[in-house]
């Protein structure tokens, strides 16, 4: 008897025959790897050609969601998509929220697993009681915003949940991204692009069927516990008010605000492109994901266009990091790119390098169409990205991204191509907050904070810190002693959360639930035995199994690094002046404190 929570079917789609397979969960797998990005992750481990081409028919596509997805638990609405990225060719993974994976829930299933390309643009729909791949012709080259409303048109249904592509997937922009309901974005390691490459323009899911839990009383009582602490909680106000924008002057007060592609920590004009004017001069109402209390999304209205969001990631990579000044510039390209299906943070990070290597003159308008790419060209940037959307001219090559931009012009441009193993930095400068410095490092999808977000490094809680880590200076942001402890643990917190299918922003950022916590909420929700020690020897499982796959992929230790301006130029001015990162170190740290040999390669698969 299938154990309650889960969907308890797995649909597999092969998109070149059109074989279409309903399988049973298979419980011993979900009590391995929890379920969402954690089943996702083991299941291209066990199951992909790692020699595929991320642009191939043998690239595997699966959606998957967890035991506590659309139960009463607060913001466990999210979904992650995985597949061999086309930008990194490594790990490819991303997630969103908003009511997707709810409704994916209710149609009963707990991944959905796609291969092969169709031989003509489709769409794959979804219900409880059957699944068909439908023609997708009259949608394709249509806008994400277009291709929602023309199938819930089509569908009848305004209910109907949608996953979809814009051009930029279908034309295999590498760093696509899929998006439902219009704004929650599937935004890293290109996962649009491996929906293009198989012709398939959406995934489109209805459910009726309720969330049956196996003890429903003790599960409430937990949740009620949690609502509790996140409404106490001392960030909930600014959370709900700004959302992750908030960021953009916490960061600039702590002098690590990327500016000018972070040659600065400082923006002299935050002001007017900050969380606060975005809510004071431009939001209409506030949104939120499923089931959640903290509606800490926003929808915008300006003269010229509306959206929702953006979030911190977009905003910066919009304004300071390229030296715009223009905050209803930004939000109409944040409105673009999310029709468009383009990845905020991979497209602001071409644009800055290229603004760096024109200042520092290895390049000119000469080497892009024309383009004058000076600091804060808002002419240039509303040109440049429909032609990256349609890989016209120059936009066809910062479609491929900026690791292959700086090695096509080669002339020393690779300094300034500020990647990981291929996927584009962050917003946040790790000079200033080390433990971030060695998650971006050491990340199995790249360049990236989510696989640890060590917030607990920004909180000053010394003496916690001493108890948790063994230092007081694991709550120092300048310090790195102690910063391998905090990231070896911070992940394994990431992970739940990603495997619970919850917002990092309540099940990490806010520190709010740990594994003991997790495991009463998985074992109340299912019935099976999800003790403490089970989950965490699940979730140090699963972050092997990344690691081995990453080796698969071609990965060494000589690229669990980051790029030289955060290792050798110390920040100029500002709070964290005069700071680097010692990545070596703490990565020599963070490997034996895993127990991984000198080059990271894990002495077994637990």
């Amino acid at each position: 008897m299938m154990p309650r929570g889960y969907g308890g079917k797995i649909l597999r789609v092969n998109l070149s025959n059109r074989d279409i397979r309903i399988e049973k969960t298979d419980i011993g797998y979900m009590l391995k790897t929890i379920g969402g990005r954690g089943c996702n992750s083991q299941r291209l481990f066990d199951e992909l050609d790692f020699d595929a081409d991320p642009l191939s028919p043998e690239n595997m596509l699966v959606f998957g969601i967890g035991p506590l997805t659309g139960t009463l638990l607060s913001a466990s609405a999210f979904t992650t998509i995985s597949a061999k990225s086309p930008l990194t060719g490594i790990l490819g993974d991303s997630a969103a929220g908003g009511f997707f994976g709810p409704e994916l829930k209710q149609a009963g299933f707990d991944q959905v697993i796609i291969t092969g390309k169709s031989e003509h643009p489709c769409y794959l729909f979804v219900t409880e009681e059957y699944a068909e791949i439908r023609d997708a012709s009259h949608i394709w080259g249509k806008d994400i915003w277009q291709t929602t409303s023309v199938i819930r048109k089509e569908l009848n249904d305004n209910a109907v949940q949608v996953a979809a592509i814009g051009p930029a997937g279908e034309n295999l922009v590498r760093f696509a991204t899929v998006a439902c309901n219009n704004s929650r974005m599937f935004g890293r390691t290109g996962m649009g692009a491996v929906l293009g490459s198989k012709n398939l323009k959406a995934l489109v899911v209805r459910g009726k069927k309720g969330v049956r839990l196996h003890d429903p009383l003790t599960f409430l009582k937990l949740c009620k516990e949690l609502d509790e602490k996140i409404i106490s909680h001392p960030e909930y106000a600014d959370r709900r008010n700004l959302g992750s924008t908030l960021l953009m002057k916490a960061l600039n007060n702590l002098g690590i605000l990327p500016t000018n592609h972070f040659q600065e920590g400082l923006c002299d004009y935050v002001d007017d492109v900050s969380g606060e004017s975005l809510a004071r001069n431009f939001k209409t109402k506030n949104k939120s994901c499923f089931n959640c209390n903290i509606h800490c999304s926003r929808y915008y209205l300006t003269r010229e266009t509306e959206g929702e969001g953006p979030e911190y990631e977009t905003l910066c990579s919009y304004t300071s990091r390229i030296g715009v000044d223009d905050l209803k510039f930004a939000l109409r390209m944040t409105s673009f790119l999310n029709k468009m299906g383009v990845d905020s943070l991979s497209s602001g990070e071409t644009i800055g390098w290229a603004m760096e290597c024109v200042q520092r003159g290895l390049l000119d308008k000469n080497d892009f169409d024309g383009l004058d790419f000076t600091w804060g060209n808002k002419e240039t940037i509303e040109k440049l990205l429909p032609m990256i959307v349609n890989r016209e001219g120059i936009g066809d090559l910062f479609a491929e991204g900026t690791r292959a931009l700086s090695e096509h012009f080669q002339k020393g441009t690779r300094d300034y191509a500020l990647h990981v193993k291929g996927l584009d930095m962050i917003c946040g400068d790790p000079r200033g907050i080390k433990a971030f410095g060695l998650t971006y490092a050491i990340a199995s999808r790249g360049g990236d904070h989510l696989r640890a977000e060590p917030f607990f490094e920004l909180t000053n809680r010394f003496e916690e810190a001493e108890k948790r880590f063994g230092t007081r200076d694991a709550g120092d942001r300048l310090a790195d002693n102690g910063k391998a402890d905090l990231v070896v643990f911070t992940e394994k917190q990431a992970l739940l959360t990603d495997c619970m299918t919850m917002c990092k922003n309540i099940g990490l950022s806010m520190d709010i639930i740990d594994f003991d916590f997790a495991s009463r909420l998985l074992t109340s929700a299912t019935g099976l035995k999800f003790t403490e020690d089970r989950v965490v020897r699940s979730l140090e499982g699963i972050i092997e199994t990344d690691r081995l796959m990453n080796i698969k992929f071609g990965i060494d230790p000589s690229q669990d690094t980051l790029p030289k301006r955060f290792t050798e130029e110390p920040l100029a001015q500002g709070p964290s002046k005069g700071q680097v990162v010692p990545v070596e170190k703490m990565v020599k740290e963070y490997y034996r404190l895993k127990g991984w040999d000198k080059n990271g390669v894990p002495a077994r698969k637990k």
